[in-house]
């Protein structure tokens, strides 16, 4: 199945592109590439990665009422589980194999962050990046290792 749906990407020239784009971040995989590419009409269902990520369910929400009535930010229940699971997976496999997220992931957690919410935070940041590429038609550049 997997080699079919590779085979029906590179088929049609803007989807094996985008699709290319979105892989070349680190920590998203061909599954989550073209889960995102399905839920998005190839980018075109979404223009702002902050809708997407909504759509996801990995942006937090105020719940409040007035003043009386004042609770921690959560995260949406009526999101789409599945993309959320991939994004989970890659923002694990992301501190595992990009060394900015892990630096980043390893201070969060020093500073007594909760293990999820720096995932969650990890989870916009790789659905930020692969819209970035999407949007300048480059691949993702890992600056990083540049840095001095």
């Amino acid at each position: 199945v997997d080699a079919d749906i590779l085979e029906l990407i590179a088929s049609e020239a803007a989807l094996h592109e985008n699709y290319e784009l979105a892989t070349s971040v680190k920590g998203i995989g061909p599954q989550t590439a073209i889960y995102m590419l399905i839920t998005t009409e190839n980018f075109t269902l979404f223009k702002d990665w902050r809708k997407y990520a909504c759509y996801a369910g990995i942006v937090p929400f105020d719940h409040r009422s007035g003043t009386s009535i004042s609770r921690k930010s959560r995260v949406s229940s009526m999101a789409n589980k599945r993309i959320k699971t991939l994004l989970s997976s890659a923002a694990a496999s992301a501190i595992q194999s990009n060394v900015e997220m892990k630096m980043y992931y390893q201070r969060r957690i020093a500073e007594g962050k909760h293990h999820m919410s720096t995932l969650n935070i990890i989870r916009n940041k790789l659905v930020s990046r692969v819209f970035a590429a999407i949007n300048r038609q480059e691949p993702y550049l890992d600056l990083h290792k540049y840095a001095a």
